[in-house]
């Protein structure tokens, strides 16, 4: 299957390394600074037959590949994806898959109207942990769903936001929530049931003020089964990342997900007792060597059978869409103060440009 990749930025070395597990056929990579290509071919033994593009138009003309990702900066996302989706090319989208709800259905729209796949990189998914976790929830083992937690308790520097300057942007990002946390929040929705009533939020930029996005958020949602969730982000921790938690409570079950991207297992106790506690803790451990984890190759694995068998991927984009519909509804209770009902027709996160600025 030939395989272009567009963005050769911070998460690339993790598509560049699923693609080759998969054994993709790379055709392309493209990137507007040269020097990204030309040191992600060298790290990844990529040869000269693997063409160098600028302008990822000519590229997917040229070269025709049926499997796209998009690693770009958030904002262009949207655009880069429409257009390769005219171009005959299956796509998988960096999150979020695009800023805006709008932009979101464009994408869903287009990709089922050419019957072409679109898979959002929410990647944690597919963590073991993730995964045990996931099959306990669907055999029913935590009983009526009580409450869930997500917090992301992260470090970002000066020196991350100098690096590419659309990060923390309105226009081309977000702040913490959409960009570092929106992992576990797609996390919390999926496993409480996806469908929200309400969200009620406050957000705030306490440390980052040369960024135009938040820095910290909160939030308290309401789902239509009578379950609730629990947001706190922030990328304000001193001196490193701490922690991605997930915490689910039911009436038969409590499990807690943590360590660097909640790849770990560390309270596992249901009431049926069909597991051993410990075993479990021990058997779905991961230990990736950063916080992007080990689940991009197992996501590119079910893309490529998603394609071959003429099915949804398991991680959609309408999967997509949902993740970003919530952190756009915490963005929009925390700037209007007032609780926000789902679902939101439409809501980018441009209309909240100049939110920090007074």
């Amino acid at each position: 299957m030939k395989y272009a990749l567009i963005g050769c930025g911070r998460i690339s070395p993790n598509h560049f390394a699923a693609a080759k597990a998969n054994n993709l056929e790379i055709v392309a990579v493209c990137d507007l600074a040269v020097a990204n290509m030309r040191d992600k071919k060298l790290k990844f033994d990529l040869d000269d037959t693997v063409k160098e593009y600028t302008d990822y138009e000519e590229m997917i003309q040229n070269e025709h590949p049926e499997l796209v990702a998009i690693a770009t900066e958030s904002g262009k996302h949207a655009e880069i994806a429409l257009k390769c989706l005219d171009h005959g090319c299956n796509l998988i989208i960096e999150k979020p898959i695009a800023l805006s709800i709008e932009d979101a259905d464009k994408i869903i729209e287009k990709a089922d109207s050419l019957n072409l796949k679109v898979c959002t990189s929410h990647q944690n998914r597919f963590n073991k942990s993730i995964q045990k976790i996931r099959d306990a929830l669907v055999k029913n083992r935590f009983g009526k769903m009580f409450y869930g937690t997500a917090h992301i308790r992260w470090c970002r520097d000066r020196e991350y936001y100098d690096r590419a300057n659309w990060r923390g942007t309105w226009e081309q990002d977000g702040g913490a929530l959409m960009n570092q946390c929106i992992h576990n929040i797609d996390l919390l929705r999926w496993m409480m049931g996806d469908e929200i009533e309400e969200v009620v939020a406050m957000t705030d930029r306490l440390h980052h003020d040369y960024i135009e996005a938040e820095d910290f958020g909160i939030a308290l949602i309401k789902f239509k089964n009578g379950a609730y969730g629990i947001v706190e982000g922030t990328t304000n921790i001193y001196p490193q990342n701490l922690e991605e938690t997930l915490y689910l409570f039911g009436e038969k079950g409590t499990v807690k997900a943590g360590g660097q991207s909640v790849n770990v297992i560390e309270e596992w106790r249901f009431a049926d007792m069909l597991d051993d506690s410990e075993e479990v803790k021990k058997k779905f451990h991961e230990n990736p060597p950063n916080i992007y984890g080990y689940g991009h190759t197992p996501l590119y694995t079910d893309m490529i059978d998603a394609i071959i068998n003429n099915r949804k991927p398991y991680v959609d984009a309408e999967a997509g869409k949902r993740a970003l519909e919530l952190v756009l509804a915490i963005y929009q209770s925390a700037y209007m103060g007032i609780p926000v009902k789902l679902p939101l027709d439409k809501c980018a996160t441009i209309d909240f440009k100049g939110r920090f600025s007074k």
